[in-house]
């Protein structure tokens, strides 16, 4: 244990710290960054005041241990996707969208597109019992399979 302490300095924490932040590119995992953050930070207390490795070791653990769980509790869930993925009905129904091609063949059917892309996709293929042209504002009241069932926006 006298070994650790008399060789283990400062640079070695900032260099394992770099390590495991360098090996969270190859892991996926999102927690070796933040030991490797608690790492750094020893490394850098360490530089400032000296003491034992067992201290060193100890507020690293904790460090990290603190780390991963604010990551997880206050920030992270602040960088959710705020995109309707994965609420599928929620997400369409109420929706407004223009008519940008109406197909005379099949009356009632044609293509719409919204402001910004809706669960990975801007332009639907859409069903309306309405009469619609080019341009009309169609809102969304249903689904059949991949199609959407509008009416026409008053």
């Amino acid at each position: 244990m006298e070994w650790l302490n008399s060789h283990i300095a400062y640079w070695h924490w900032l260099i394992f710290g770099l390590c495991l932040a360098l090996a969270e590119m190859v892991l996926l995992s999102f927690v070796a960054l933040w030991f490797g953050l608690g790492a750094i930070v020893v490394g850098l207390l360490l530089w400032v005041v000296p003491f034992s490795f067992t201290l060193q070791l100890l507020l690293w653990i904790v460090l990290s241990i603190f780390i991963v769980y604010a990551w997880f509790k206050w920030v992270s869930p602040h960088f959710k996707n705020k995109s309707l993925s994965g609420m599928a009905r929620e997400g369409m129904i109420g929706q407004t969208g223009i008519v940008i091609e109406y197909n005379s063949l099949h009356t009632g059917r044609g293509t719409l597109r919204f402001s910004v892309p809706i669960l990975g996709s801007d332009e639907w293929q859409f069903i309306c019992t309405d009469a619609v042209k080019l341009g009309d504002r169609v809102l969304v009241r249903e689904f059949s399979g991949n199609t959407l069932i509008v009416s026409v926006k008053h």
